[in-house]
């Protein structure tokens, strides 16, 4: 098996690269990775979507797996159509070329596909409806890739981390080690999802869609770790977390103030509600998600050498 990862150099690229490794030959591209041996003046820029299919076209994979996206939720505000040609536009032509090499194709998207309202997860046949620029893009990814004529598989995610590079945990350990008080959103509500997770059950779906009568399996699924919490519920047990572990913490447990979302105006709007069902993936994968604090904990303990 021939597998294409295109945005390599991102949180869940990264852990891509361990976890399709196994499955077969791996070329790993990102914007500013010379290209393969079949195309070494090629790069997967997603800002030149002509140049991204023709990478597909003179690779030829059995498999590609895209994880690169604009994920900057507010700057996708003040740039929308680079948002959209990393997001939607250059996705749309991948699929094609896909579909022309007979390729399977795994995309990611977002719960900012919905508006956020209610309480309730949403499932894959939910009304979609974006509050922002962001979402707006990758549902039109999301629409794009299913046009594309190619074997899809697209995974909806939300409140992505990993150990590489930067994330909320990370923000909260750095300030509950510095400041006496901290004031946190209590009421968006989510669960927080790992990269590896991620990473895992991709190739877990890429080996059960390659089996005999494994297209029965493609299509869109909701995939984060199973229960849920706020950003402030989250914090509290990062710094609980930490303080348990002999780590650096000033701030007391009762000084991290919950607060709504209007305590920290951003120029793209926050959906409230990011609960997703993730019954269907379960099933048809034969999964059992793990809770999100067990993913957050690893994270700790891999990142502070706990």
């Amino acid at each position: 098996m021939k597998i294409l990862l295109l945005g390599c150099g991102g949180q869940v690229g990264w852990e891509l690269r361990r976890s399709l490794a196994p499955l077969g030959e791996l070329v790993a591209l990102d914007f500013n990775t010379p290209g393969p041996a079949e195309a070494p003046e090629l790069k997967a820029d997603f800002t030149d979507p002509a140049q991204v299919a023709e990478i597909v076209r003179r690779v030829r994979p059995d498999v590609i797996v895209n994880s690169a996206a604009h994920t900057a939720v507010d700057k996708a505000e003040a740039e929308p159509d680079v948002a959209r040609l990393i997001n939607a536009t250059t996705p749309g032509l991948v699929a094609q070329a896909a579909a022309e090499n007979g390729a399977l194709l795994v995309h990611y998207s977002t719960d900012y596909v919905f508006d956020g309202s209610g309480d309730a997860p949403r499932d894959e046949s939910a009304p979609t409806a974006p509050l922002n620029v962001y979402g707006q893009t990758k549902l039109e990814g999301e629409q794009l890739v299913q046009a594309g004529g190619c074997r899809h598989l697209i995974f909806r995610t939300s409140w992505v981390y990993a150990a590489r590079g930067g994330n909320f945990a990370k923000t909260m350990l750095k300030l509950a080690a510095e400041r006496d008080a901290l004031k946190v959103i209590a009421d968006q509500h989510g669960a927080p999802t790992g990269a590896d997770l991620l990473a895992d059950v991709t190739a877990h779906a890429i080996c059960s869609v390659s089996q005999p009568g494994g297209d029965a399996r493609l299509g869109l699924y909701h995939l984060v770790a199973s229960g849920e919490t706020t950003w402030h519920a989250y914090a509290s047990h990062v710094i609980e977390w930490a303080r348990a572990n002999g780590l650096p913490v000033k701030v007391a447990a009762d000084a991290i103030e919950a607060v709504p979302t209007t305590a920290y105006p951003t120029p793209a709007k926050r959906p409230h509600n990011s609960r997703l069902d993730t019954r269907r993936i379960q099933a048809a994968f034969g999964l059992s998600l793990p809770h999100w604090q067990v993913g957050v904990d690893r994270m700790l303990t891999e990142i502070s050498g706990k």
